[in-house]
């Protein structure tokens, strides 16, 4: 295979490391509203009842996905009307802004009700910001790609999730050991947020080195820019929206479950030590991130869709037996199910850019991919650990969150198979 050019890699590090700051600011939310958000922006609920005020608190997780459409559509618009690199700067800047005033803003304590509606208007820029981050960072990177390397140059944005975590949960563990509940709760759980400046500025300067996509070149210069994106991805395309977001279903349900719920659960169910269980946490993203690439490699060589529905038979498969292996309560049993879970998640995650990229024309590409993945995320992620909550708190077993993942593993599988009856390989009109 051809080596990437000097473009290639400067295109493969803007996307993993943008993608791994905004997956940062996502993620460390989410586990602050896993482990601590609850007395702090909803002290009311909390003390009532504490699985009322966790629920309240895990809920504004899903608020965010609510507005990612939004962001998929404006941002997608834009960005096949100007361009992928313009769009990738400014969602960047938006998500980072975002984490960075969660981290100053006042608990209820201080502003009574006004502080969890601002953490909630924060959140949704977060949400708007990620719906359009994550379609440019892909097309990005396939767009760049030799048609022998599209699944392992897409699966370089799709790494940002596995890293973000990890560096995430590595500024939790960092600030868990730095400080005592009482010190954490006071002021500790900002300084994550605030270390998000840091890192926005970062991969806001190494965006701005990357050149733009040669596929939206080639549209300017043969001047086939779509007038109207919107339009015309809703009007002809609207089944392949669907039919992305049913291929992001799974992996973004389990995805979410694995990075909001598992710590929280760990801890208030099973009574193993935080540090454990994020500790637990860095060491199934090592993993998850392995077989992101791994997924990227055998894409190439099998089939990004043939990788994907892999990915998805093996995350039906262990849903449920990992739920049984969790219930165990012992810090070893919780890691192997975290390792084994990360090897379907990272074979199911990492083809879905090269994917999603293939079911549409290129003048409405950006359009396409960003509002499926977004429809995805919330049909499938954005309210899962809710959801799984909500189980636990009525049947008091975890057996049913299994199946709950089982069955969106088995939705997403059956889309990936219909998409490769369906596929107009559009990647294959590219013009490099």
């Amino acid at each position: 295979m051809k080596k990437p050019s000097t473009e290639d890699k400067r295109v493969l590090a803007a996307t993993i490391v943008g993608t791994s700051i905004e997956w940062y600011d996502y993620l460390i939310y989410a586990q602050s509203a896993a482990l601590i958000f609850g007395p702090l922006f909803f002290t009311p609920a909390t003390r009532s009842d504490p699985d009322v005020g966790q629920i309240f608190s895990l809920a504004t997780i899903g608020i965010a996905f609510l507005f990612r459409p939004l962001g998929a559509v404006i941002c997608g618009y834009l960005g096949d009307r100007f361009g992928r690199r313009a769009m990738l700067v400014i969602t960047l800047t938006l998500i980072g802004s975002a984490t960075g005033l969660i981290g100053l803003l006042p608990t209820y304590a201080s502003i009574g009700i006004w502080a969890p509606i601002l953490l909630i208007l924060l959140r949704i820029l977060q949400g708007f910001s990620a719906g359009g981050e994550w379609g440019g960072a892909a097309l990005l990177a396939v767009e760049h790609a030799p048609p022998s390397r599209r699944t392992s140059f897409g699966a370089f944005p799709q790494a940002g999730v596995p890293i973000g975590l990890l560096i995430a949960t590595g500024a939790m563990l960092a600030v868990s050991a730095s400080f005592d509940s009482v010190q954490m709760l006071a002021y500790g759980w900002r300084i994550p947020f605030l270390f998000s400046i840091v890192l926005t500025v970062t991969g806001w300067v190494i965006r701005q080195r990357v050149e733009e996509s040669p596929v939206f070149k080639a549209l300017q210069s043969r001047r086939l820019e779509s007038k109207a994106p919107l339009r015309e991805v809703f009007k002809s395309h609207f089944r392949l929206i669907w039919q992305s977001a049913l291929i992001c279903v799974g992996n973004s349900a389990a995805g979410y479950l694995f990075l909001a719920f598992t710590i929280s659960y760990g801890q208030s169910v099973l009574n193993l030590p935080v540090g454990q269980l994020l500790s637990c946490s860095i060491a199934a993203c090592l993993l998850w991130l392995v077989s992101t690439f791994a997924s990227g490699w055998i894409g190439d060589r099998i089939g990004a869709a043939r990788t994907l529905q892999i990915g998805y038979l093996l995350l039906a498969l262990w849903a449920v037996p990992m739920w049984l292996l969790i219930d165990t309560a012992t810090i070893s049993s919780f890691l192997c199910a975290l390792l084994v879970l990360a090897i379907p998640l990272g074979l199911s995650y990492g083809p879905q850019a090269a994917v999603l990229a293939n079911l549409f024309p290129a003048e409405v590409r950006y359009s396409g991919i960003s509002t499926g993945y977004a429809l995805g995320s919330i049909l499938g992620g954005a309210f899962a650990p809710t959801i799984a909550q909500a189980i636990m708190s009525r049947y008091h077993h975890s057996f049913g969150i299994g199946i709950y993942i089982a069955v969106f593993a088995l939705i997403s599988l059956a889309a990936v198979t219909v998409s490769q009856t369906t596929s107009k390989a559009h990647l294959e009109d590219t013009v490099r």
